[in-house]
C-alpha cells in the first residue's frame, strides 16, 4: 500500500464503513455511500440508492461480529477518485448460525463537494476461480 495522506484517509473511510455495518449504524453507512452505489458479489450486480440501502441494512438477517483486512492496496485514479482493495476475513452470524467468510473486496471512492463517498463495492468470496470447490 502506498502511504500518502489520501491513501490513509480512504483506508480509514473503508474501515469506518465496515464498522458502521458491524454496529448497524445505518445513518453513517448511508452518509458514506454515493447517491447510488453499484455492488457486485456472489449475489450478482445491484445499483443501490440510499432508500434501498437503508432497507437492506434494517432488514438484514446477519450480524457482522468482526472483520480483519490484509494485503491492502490503494490506488489514486484522479484527485477525486481512489480505490481500496484488500482481503477480508469476516466473522458473522447469518440466519442465527456462525459463519466465517474470507473474501477479496474493493471499493471505489469518489470525492464530491469535498466529501469522499463509496460509489462501487465488490466482494469475491475466496475459492477456486472456476467454482470447482463448490458443492452442486
Amino acid at each position: 500500500m502506498t502511504n500518502t495522506p489520501v491513501d490513509n484517509e480512504l483506508l480509514q473511510l473503508e474501515k469506518k464503513y465496515w464498522k458502521s455495518m458491524q454496529d448497524k449504524d445505518v445513518d453513517t453507512a448511508v452518509a458514506l455511500t454515493d447517491k447510488t452505489c453499484i455492488v457486485t458479489g456472489a449475489q450478482g450486480v445491484s445499483r443501490i440508492d440510499h432508500a434501498t440501502y437503508k432497507k437492506l441494512m434494517t432488514d438484514a438477517k446477519w450480524d457482522l461480529l468482526s472483520f480483519d483486512f490484509s494485503e491492502i492496496q490503494t490506488q489514486r485514479v484522479t484527485d477525486d477518485v481512489g480505490i481500496v482493495a484488500y482481503k477480508v476475513t469476516e466473522k458473522l452470524t447469518v440466519d442465527g448460525k456462525p459463519v466465517t467468510l474470507e473474501a477479496s473486496d474493493s471499493s471505489t471512492w469518489v470525492r464530491r463537494d469535498g466529501k469522499w463517498l463509496c460509489a462501487v463495492h465488490t466482494e469475491a468470496p475466496k475459492g477456486d476461480p472456476y467454482g470447482r470447490d463448490r458443492k452442486a
